[in-house]
């Protein structure tokens, strides 16, 4: 089903709609230094540790031999190191922690959104937000997720206040360097996905009957599409990507099965696009 920018941004500020962010919009973060791909964040990576040639560019493998032969810790660190500049949210970022979604997923490492939402909602202990992450079953094991208020502080469960939950699936920077990166970690969470254990029942509960708004995420490989596929399980019958690439075959395939219609637009004039009209549906 076809929609005009100004219709998703009417339904975002409805709480109709659930972006879900993934790597490639760290590109409208101006100046930003991080890693924005997991190619560049392998190649980062295999900078500060010699690995194997042949998983040299390979980053779920780079990250278990790290983890295998300097220990999980050295992987922490790695990670925090490479994302430890919080990046300057977008006009996007901005607007979509004002907006009226209930759940924004960033399916990335960055603090990007994290600082929209420092910004235009605070960080008091009783503010309307919060996050919750992805968790290592190495380092947490029995434990899928866990949750933080807006100063960064653990929080007990997801507050019943929060109004927006910032749901970060494989882990984030901010506050308490969570990363989901290595195969190991991935293989705990794929195991048990399917019956949705590593999903916090909040998001379960919130996502029925909304749509996706996929927004700098491309499907072309297995563990993005599992991720997309079970975060969006039992929501709505209408979803759109922004894919300003012609989509591959699994793409198109995923995308059909999963009843998401492409937004053939780039990514920066989407985005501009969709911040203004999030402003100007608000407004009215």
């Amino acid at each position: 089903m076809t929609a005009s920018v100004s219709d998703i941004a009417a339904a975002l500020n409805a709480g109709e709609v659930i972006p879900y962010l993934g790597p490639s919009t760290l590109s409208l973060c101006p100046g930003a230094t991080v890693p924005p791909t997991p190619e560049a964040l392998a190649e980062l990576l295999t900078s500060k540790v010699t690995v194997p040639h042949k998983i040299r560019k390979r980053l779920t493998q780079a990250a278990q031999f790290i983890e295998n032969f300097k220990h999980r810790k050295t992987i922490v660190t790695l990670m925090n190191d490479a994302y430890a500049a919080t990046p300057e949210p977008s006009a996007l970022h901005l607007a979509l922690a004002r907006s009226a979604a209930p759940v924004v997923v960033a399916a990335w490492y960055d603090d990007a959104l994290r600082e929209a939402f420092v910004r235009e909602r605070g960080t008091a202990a009783d503010a309307a937000w919060g996050q919750v992450q992805g968790l290592s079953q190495s380092e947490h094991f029995g434990t899928w997720t866990g949750a933080y208020d807006a100063t960064g502080a653990i929080a007990e469960a997801v507050s019943p206040a929060w109004k927006t939950i910032v749901y970060q699936p494989i882990g984030g920077h901010a506050p308490a360097g969570n990363f989901l990166v290595s195969d190991s970690d991935y293989v705990e969470v794929l195991t048990e996905i399917d019956i949705q254990t590593p999903i916090p029942a909040e998001v379960q509960a919130i996502r029925t009957g909304r749509s996706f708004l996929f927004i700098g995420t491309r499907f072309n490989d297995q563990l993005p599409r599992a991720f997309a596929r079970q975060i969006m399980k039992r929501s709505s019958d209408r979803h759109w990507a922004v894919l300003p690439e012609a989509p591959t075959r699994m793409e198109q395939r995923f995308m059909e099965e999963q009843n998401i219609t492409r937004i053939d637009m780039p990514l920066d004039v989407f985005a501009a696009e969709l911040a203004a009209a999030i402003g100007e549906t608000a407004a009215a």
